[in-house]
């Protein structure tokens, strides 16, 4: 069974390598290529299992960072080029440039949030005060979703069948299945999405189910800290 990704909020390989710049907390002007290059491939990896068609581009990024990665060990006298002494120097604007544009479309996100609260609307119930000592949940990045399902794939590959099952379950059987799960409980964890039988095709379809659903403002997903449990919940649920 072929899956399809095709969600437009969700970007390519340069808003990955600028994940993993925040993940790793390093400067966006000095990349530590070999430890970035690594990164990138293993997801590059997970990528490719999910859909064949969407790693072409990160094929294209996963080559540069590797060329960039060998001409960094190069003597500098050999390094150089006429364009400049850092091989990094043509990826890293890329990401400058890159990073510019994202910040100012959360921006002008924020600001249309903002505005919309202008508008009249009848009083809703508010949600009980946080304890002190609860931390704030964060809206989680499509890369920090694909690493927790590249744990899941891992945990759960000793239990897969050897051979080939075949999954042709529907999409939109996932998608419901997950929304009366959440109706039911009113937030699980990421991993309590995938019940069994943990094939392959079958955990691919329901992690694409998830993106869908996010995609589609139906879901939410959260987490509490920083590479910690992710949290999927109703959107709009209290």
């Amino acid at each position: 069974m072929e899956y399809q990704v095709e969600l437009d909020s969700f970007r390519g390989p340069v808003d990955l390598l600028l994940y993993l710049v925040k993940h790793n907390e390093v400067d966006i002007l000095d990349l530590p290529i070999a430890r970035i290059a690594d990164q990138f491939l293993s997801y590059l990896n997970l990528i490719t299992q999910i859909d064949v068609d969407w790693a072409g581009e990160f094929l294209v990024m996963a080559a540069t960072l590797t060329e960039i990665k060998s001409r960094m060990v190069l003597p500098r006298a050999e390094a150089e080029t006429p364009e400049g002494a850092d091989p990094r120097l043509e990826l890293v604007k890329q990401l400058v440039e890159y990073k510019r544009f994202k910040d100012a479309a959360a921006l002008l996100e924020a600001q249309a949030e903002k505005q919309l609260t202008r508008l009249p609307r009848q009083p809703v119930e508010m949600p009980a005060a946080a304890s002190p000592d609860q931390q704030p949940l964060r809206r989680v990045e499509l890369w920090d979703l694909v690493s927790a399902f590249g744990r899941l794939m891992r945990e759960t590959q000793a239990l897969q069948p050897q051979q080939i099952v075949l999954d042709d379950t529907p999409q939109q059987v996932h998608m419901d299945r997950i929304l009366e799960q959440l109706r039911t409980t009113r937030r699980i964890s990421f991993t309590q999405v995938f019940v069994p039988p943990h094939t392959r095709g079958r955990l691919l379809g329901m992690f694409l189910a998830v993106l869908e659903l996010i995609k589609g403002g139906h879901v939410i997903a959260e987490q509490p800290e920083a590479f910690g449990e992710i949290w999927v919940s109703l959107a709009g649920a209290g």
